[in-house]
């Protein structure tokens, strides 16, 4: 009996942190998703529609450095420095200095 006492306090000890870990969870998903939808609702503003498209195109194919250039681009704003919304062309002078160089490799035969 005292066995069966001890695994169903074990058993119930268990199922408690798995809820709480669940919960726990979702919680930071929920705030993920709060966050994402403010990035969005900032990029609106800030970014005129040809560049929001130029970011979602880019998005595709490198991810890491759209990211830099959302945080970058947000850290602007809050600081109060950036007052005017970046049409594409000002986009493309950002990503130019942001993006690495492309090597030119020629290949020699011999």
């Amino acid at each position: 009996m005292a066995d069966e006492d001890e695994l169903d306090a074990l058993r119930q000890r268990k199922m408690q942190d798995l809820q709480l870990r669940a919960q726990q969870e979702s919680v930071a998903q929920e705030q993920t998703k709060q966050m994402d939808a403010q990035k969005q609702m900032l990029m609106r503003q800030v970014l005129t529609p040809e560049a929001r498209e130029r970011l979602a195109n880019l998005r595709m194919t490198r991810p890491d450095a759209v990211e830099s250039v959302e945080n970058q681009l947000i850290m602007l704003v809050q600081s109060g420095r950036l007052t005017q919304q970046i049409d594409d062309y000002t986009l493309r002078q950002i990503l130019r200095k942001i993006m690495p160089k492309k090597r030119e490799i020629k290949i020699e035969r011999r």
